[in-house]
């Protein structure tokens, strides 16, 4: 199946089959990240878009926890940074009507949350189509070590994610039901 095709089901399904009240687990992800003894405290979150497996949640119990939180921040030449944003501070929308933080203090990510509409077993994922965290992930990998977790619904697995070669994997991906690695 070709990812346009992937992303059409997965959207159709995603909209019909969305549970606004199932969350990952807070706990698989903090064992994660003890596992892997991440030193880094700054956390590469989103803001749900089009339903979205909602983080918020997740980001709060971080930002308890003294984690520095960040959020992408779609540039006009197809780039994408981080920047800074606490659960108080304003979200302003942007072209795609996906909320942004207003701050301009751009950071890098420790562990990094990817939206996702698909994955396999493999760790591959299947996005939007507009690259954004590929791009990303392909230019700060160059500066500094980080892990990708993936956040998704478990029915959002497919059998098989086709890939190129400008195609990030994911460290691990946590759904409601368990965790991919």
């Amino acid at each position: 199946m070709k990812k346009s095709q992937i992303r059409k089901s997965i959207l159709k399904l995603r909209k019909k089959t969305i549970d606004k009240n199932i969350f990952v687990n807070f706990k698989d992800i903090f064992k994660i990240l003890k596992n892997r003894n991440i030193k880094g405290k700054i956390i590469g979150g989103y803001y749900p878009y089009n339903n979205e497996l909602d983080c918020s949640e997740i980001l709060k119990k971080f930002e308890n926890k003294k984690y520095l939180i960040t959020l992408p921040k779609i540039k006009n030449n197809f780039k994408m940074n981080f920047f800074e944003w606490t659960s108080k501070d304003p979200l302003t929308i942007n072209k795609y009507g996906i909320p942004e933080p207003s701050s301009n203090k751009p950071r890098f990510p420790d562990i990094i949350f990817v939206p996702l509409l698909a994955f396999d077993k493999d760790l591959n994922r299947v996005g939007y189509g507009g690259g954004y965290y590929d791009r990303y992930i392909q230019r700060i990998k160059r500066k500094k070590k980080f892990l990708l977790i993936g956040l998704a619904y478990s029915f959002q697995k497919v059998k098989k994610v086709p890939t190129n070669k400008h195609d990030m994997k994911l460290d691990f991906i946590v759904t409601e039901k368990n965790v991919v690695k």
